[in-house]
């Protein structure tokens, strides 16, 4: 992965926690933990992409269809985990 793909990864996956955190709602607190959740997940999915083989959305080196759903698998998961702490 080179340096644009990382960035372009990012921002797309900024823009997943962004966009949960305005449906899903929260404080300051929250937007930042959708954030490294969005960055987590959807850098886990495009590794686990390239190394199973999988390809769903490329563009470039990234794979931007597995890494988005790995973002939204952790944004879910996270959601629902943090909903069992309160």
């Amino acid at each position: 992965m080179n340096l644009p793909s990382f960035f372009l990864g990012i921002l797309i996956s900024s823009l997943f926690g962004a966009i949960f955190h305005l449906f899903r709602g929260g404080g300051p607190k929250r937007i930042f933990f959708y954030l490294i959740l969005a960055w987590l997940g959807f850098f886990i999915g495009h590794f686990l992409a390239l190394w199973f083989g999988w390809v769903l959305y490329p563009i470039g080196a990234l794979d931007v269809g597995v890494a988005s759903l790995g973002a939204l698998f952790f944004l879910f998961l996270g959601e629902w985990l943090g909903k069992l702490e309160e």
